[in-house]
């Protein structure tokens, strides 16, 4: 039976009286809708929550990246993946800072002024940095030249022979000499006894031509264009150079672990014969792209991803960018891996709902009991008022029995009257949601029953002859009751 408010308002319930004449009470609202309307709204703001969730999560994230010098090959791969990052519109941007070298680019990781960075495997790396690809391998070139006029002098075969004489270290940073001083050692030469000069790699062909040292050292790719131009000048200038062999490489990788054996193939630098006609022996050490460990292993593992996609888009340009390769996932790797990185590498990366599911799931969780447990208090705390409402009922139905005993028709009017506080007291709580539609349906089913049974008294009181009114005994004891 579907309840008509307007049927409760429309009917005048006093005698003589049209509560058209009174202001109307206001419309209750229906527990029922004021429920539902609760419940969407906190739906509503659920989803809200996840997707500004998702949006923060998913929004592009820029990372300052330390890398440097100036002009040189690793600068220039950074700008060209900057710009392919952000033609692609991809998760992670790159924002380069530039440095004065590999040991200023890990200074500015050490102190968070950096995200990345790119650094030599064989400098001191920062205590927060794990590795996140390695960039390329470097290899170390040591060759020796003739002189001529008077600086003519023995001819330098071996690493043992540079005892007494200059050494030309290209290059400004201290790492190279570094280098030098590790080889040298591990072949018995004092490095107090060898004169090191360092010049940029800009002078390198200047320094060859004035014989401003008896062997050079260069450190990088085996294609680098700075050692295959100083080697150029040896030749132009000094005569054939003399490629010095570094047999002890394994021992000195065992020793240092930040270096490899490796290889120079015979004629890598051109010239005829070739230079070297043969294979030579010597050691590497790689730039690596690493990550302070504080940085999102979620942002790592995209950075990671979107490095070794855009990897083959920039091999025409940079063919450096084809030696790009993934970090050594091993517990005992030199720089250890991010975990970011070790995910993409292992096939491990996590999705949105992959890392965040279980946060998804308890908060629905929740939310669920914290809206069962807020509408059980509500309810509670309009127990006394549904209790009351209640009694009130029970009222009207005895006052039903009443009516139809009753001898008076102001006995009548009292009820009545009554009965339109109970309505009042009922719909207060109907609008308060301390009873719900059923109950004032149910109501609404006694209420009409009231009204039926006093017009029927009213009709046969009517229509009975006209005595002195008296009082409603019965009536009284069950209002005082």
């Amino acid at each position: 039976m579907k309840l008509s408010l307007k049927r409760l308002f429309g009917r005048s319930m006093t005698g003589g009286l049209d509560l058209a004449e009174t202001p109307s009470p206001p419309s209750p609202r229906s527990a029922a809708r004021k429920t539902a309307l609760v419940s969407l709204a906190l739906v509503l703001a659920i989803i809200g929550a996840l997707a500004g969730g998702y949006y923060f999560a998913m929004r592009p994230v820029t990372l300052k990246i330390a890398v440097g010098p100036a002009n040189s090959d690793d600068l220039k791969v950074v700008q060209a993946l900057t710009q392919a990052f952000t033609q692609n519109k991809s998760q992670v941007r790159l924002r380069p800072i530039q440095t004065d070298g590999a040991t200023a680019s890990a200074v500015a990781l050490a102190e968070s002024k950096a995200d990345l960075a790119i650094v030599r495997g064989d400098v001191d790396v920062p205590k927060n940095a794990q590795a996140v690809a390695t960039l390329r391998k470097n290899v170390v070139v040591l060759w020796s030249v003739p002189g001529k006029g008077k600086k003519k002098g023995a001819k330098i075969t071996k690493i043992a022979q540079l005892a007494g004489h200059r050494v030309g270290v290209i290059g400004r940073t201290q790492a190279n000499v570094n280098l030098l001083k590790v080889i040298l050692q591990q072949y018995g030469v004092d490095p107090a006894k060898v004169e090191v000069i360092q010049f940029p790699a800009n002078e390198a062909a200047e320094a060859i031509k004035a014989q401003k040292a008896d062997a050079y050292l260069a450190a990088g790719p085996v294609n680098s264009k700075i050692t295959s131009d100083a080697i150029a000048a040896s030749a132009k200038d000094s005569g054939t150079p003399t490629f010095l062999a570094i047999d002890s490489a394994d021992a000195i990788a065992q020793n240092h672990p930040v270096y490899e054996a490796s290889e120079i193939p015979a004629g890598t630098y051109g010239g005829s014969p070739d230079r070297p006609e043969d294979e030579v022996k010597t050691i590497s050490f790689s730039h690596h792209i690493v990550a302070r460990k504080a940085v999102s292993e979620t942002t790592i593992a995209a950075f990671t991803r979107q490095l070794f996609a855009v990897r083959q888009q920039l091999v025409t340009e940079f063919p450096l960018a084809a030696k790009i390769e993934t970090p050594d996932t091993d517990k005992d790797a030199v720089i250890p891996v991010h975990p970011g990185a070790a995910a993409f590498v292992d096939g491990e990366e996590k999705t949105f709902l992959d890392k965040y599911s279980d946060y998804i799931w308890w908060s629905l969780m929740a939310l669920s009991a914290m809206g069962s447990l807020g509408a059980w208090f509500a309810g509670y705390l309009k127990k006394d008022e549904r209790d009351n409402n209640s009694h009130l009922r029970e009222r009207l139905f005895d006052m039903i029995a009443a009516a139809r005993k009753s001898e008076a028709t102001e006995e009548l009017d009292q009820m009545q009257a009554e009965a339109d506080e109970i309505l009042r007291d009922t719909l207060r709580c109907f609008d308060h949601g301390a009873i719900e539609e059923s109950a004032l349906t149910a109501f609404n089913i006694v209420l009409d029953q009231f009204h039926a049974a006093v017009a029927d008294r009213k009709a046969v009181l009517f229509s009975l002859p006209q005595n002195p009114p008296r009082a409603g005994t019965q009536f009284r004891a069950a209002g005082n009751a």
